[in-house]
């Protein structure tokens, strides 16, 4: 599908209407075959064979015009435009034509074929201007043409059964043509607004190669650095085929400690820029290596695991060798972990945190090695005694961190809160996803110490954004149950300089079966202090619609589940029918898990004013999201 702010305007426009037009021809050829068909026993051969031949080979020439296949030079706006303007042109005469062959045709027949006729001219009218969505000029000179020439006609036979026929066809279009209308302003407003991004992205692309080059270059060692690391990892993701295979792996060096503490930095960097310039020499062209920071490398090998074992192990081998600074000669040792794409992991993150699991296993059992991740690895880093033990050794306040995810206006995509969502990045097993740091947190007792860990960040995060904005934090079932917990969090609102206001606890459904009196009791402090309290995954199945009724609440997030129903007719209505249960209770909502422009439209449609997902924003850092607002939303900064 085309994505929105790709093309300028009208060469959006002129794809969309290359989806729509040829039904609309499709639709006037069928129309046309069985009009002629109900009459071809009372009017001439002329009127129900030639004439009728005539226009459908017409059309068909024209939807086989509008399907061929297009070439980047079809593309050019101002071809585009000189279509779409022959487009309009061609309409009128189109329209006119088939309205005034049925009319001449309604001379004939009884009041069966009078009626026909009729529906003819309806049927024809509304399909044309659904089919001419996205170029409204020829909607509504096709409407006011047919309507035009059945009007006239309606009133010129003085049959008042054929004049209320035409004037509820006009009342129909015209609700129908207002409707049209917004949908293209909303089409409008979101491919403008999606341009601008284009624009702001490209010129911030328009810094100088040499400035480029330096932002992905390690200063140190020359070598490329973490951020052309992982940019590179993500580009080979987003490009590779169903047979593509490639390795990411880390190495480690192995005694670099003691020299740098004993040496100095200096000598440590004399150290690092001498196994850098090594590893530069030794890497072959179809593999990346890079410093990811401190004594840790990463690489890229375009082919599988036996390739990618033989260049670590050169690699590794190179670094082993012995190196003079000054005085000295030094030598380290290094271990390294392979991760395979795609049998490992298919995302960066995955294939990155399995790397890094190999290399920790390397480093505590075979010190030295290469370790490629495997099924045995993977039982052992998910297994819930691994991560019991590594969240009781886990010292919360470095491990564990946020992510925020915008939640933006519909109407102009402009952010008016972000969502905090917790990472464990454990220093034994690396990324652990949220779900399973939550439940190891109430398995071994650190429930509340992680809520409040996380509080305190979002805390200190609310303080950067601007006023505005406004921060959304999420509790689980065992925090909103545990008294000690909720009156811990009042304190350290209390104690902080940040506006209640613009916080929003958020709870799941789930949460509000273990104890709903406490849980109640629990949002209604938590709602004192001026907070708002959001019920996050609506939909899911466990709430009553009693509950929420009773339940304090400011805001329904609808589930992500919901956005995908979107484009189907009775996933709108449902959707349509919640967001009203959430207005008849004053209640603002949210619509999750939107991934595609079309769910978008559809959600701003369906009266959704608020949004969040993946098409709209990933989650991403603090820093990220102050840089963001700071491109792209300076009067919100400056409003702070």
């Amino acid at each position: 599908m085309i994505r929105a702010g790709q093309h300028p305007l009208p060469v959006a426009q002129y794809l969309r209407l290359r989806e729509q037009i040829p039904a609309l021809y499709g639709l006037l050829s069928v129309n046309a075959a069985i009009l002629a068909y109900t009459h071809r026993a009372l009017a001439p051969r002329f009127l129900v064979l030639t004439v009728p031949a005539i226009l459908i080979t017409a059309c068909t020439l024209r939807m086989l015009m509008w399907m061929r296949p297009i070439s980047s030079a079809d593309l050019e706006v101002n071809v585009v435009r000189r279509r779409m303007h022959g487009t309009v042109a061609l309409a009128i005469v189109m329209s006119v034509a088939y309205v005034s062959w049925a009319l001449v045709l309604d001379g004939y027949g009884g009041p069966y074929e009078h009626g026909h006729v009729a529906i003819f001219v309806a049927v024809t009218v509304l399909g044309c201007i659904f089919c001419l969505t996205f170029l409204p000029l020829a909607a509504l000179l096709v409407a006011l043409s047919v309507l035009g020439t059945f009007l006239a006609y309606s009133f010129a036979q003085a049959t008042e059964v054929l004049i209320a026929i035409a004037l509820n066809i006009s009342l129909v279009t015209a609700v129908v043509l207002k409707i049209l209308r917004d949908y293209y302003g909303s089409f409008i407003s979101l491919e403008t607004s999606q341009r601008d991004l284009q624009n702001e992205r490209r010129q911030a692309q328009s810094l100088s190669e040499d400035n480029a080059r330096l932002a992905q270059t390690d200063a140190l060692t020359g070598l490329p650095n973490r951020r052309y690391f992982f940019s590179t990892l993500e580009g080979l993701l987003s490009r590779a085929g169903p047979r593509d295979v490639f390795t990411v792996g880390l190495i480690d060096l192995d005694r670099f400690k003691p020299i740098n503490d004993t040496h100095g930095h200096a000598h440590g960097d004399r150290l690092l820029r001498a196994i850098g310039q090594r590893m530069i020499n030794q890497c072959p062209p179809d593999t990346v290596v890079a410093r990811l920071g401190g004594d840790e490398f990463g690489l890229i090998v375009l082919d599988g695991p036996a390739k990618a074992e033989s260049v670590t192990q050169a690699l590794c081998q190179a670094i082993r060798e012995q190196v003079r600074i000054g005085d000295m000669v030094v030598s380290v040792g290094c271990s390294a972990g392979l991760a395979v794409f795609p049998e490992t992991g298919t995302s960066a993150d995955l294939l990155f945190d399995r790397a890094d699991f190999a290399l920790y296993h390397a480093k505590k059992e075979k010190r030295g090695q290469c370790v490629r991740f495997s099924d045995k690895l993977e039982r052992l880093i998910r297994s819930e005694q691994a991560i019991d033990a590594a969240l009781q050794a886990a010292d919360l306040r470095s491990e564990v961190s946020l992510v925020f995810q915008p939640i933006v206006g519909t109407d102009n995509l402009q952010p008016i809160g972000a969502e905090c969502l917790a990472r464990w990045t454990s220093r034994s097993l690396g990324q652990i996803s949220p779900e399973l740091l939550i439940a190891a947190a109430e398995r071994v007792g650190r429930a509340r110490e992680v809520a409040l860990v996380l509080f305190d960040q979002a805390i200190a995060a609310l303080a950067h954004l601007p006023a505005p904005m406004r921060i959304s934090f999420n509790l689980s079932g065992h925090n909103l149950c545990d008294v000690d917990t909720i009156t811990a969090l009042l304190d350290r609102l209390a104690a902080s300089r940040c506006e209640p206001s613009r916080l929003l606890f958020e709870i799941t459904e789930t949460s509000l079966i273990t104890d709903m009196e406490i849980a109640d009791a629990a949002l209604r402090r938590l709602r004192d202090t001026g907070a708002s309290i959001a019920l996050d995954d609506f939909g899911t199945g466990y709430s009553s619609l009693s509950s929420l009724h009773k339940l304090p609440l400011d805001v329904v997030k609808i589930d992500r589940s919901f956005a995908a129903r979107l484009d189907e007719a009775s996933g709108r209505r449902l959707i349509t029918a919640i967001r009203n249960l959430a207005r008849s209770l004053s209640l603002e909502c949210v619509i999750e898990g939107i991934e595609t422009e079309s769910q978008l439209i559809s959600a701003r449609l369906a009266g959704f004013s608020l949004a969040q997902g993946y098409f709209i924003a990933r989650p991403m850092t603090l820093d990220i999201l102050l840089e963001q607002l700071r491109q792209k939303h300076a009067e919100l900064w400056n409003a702070a």
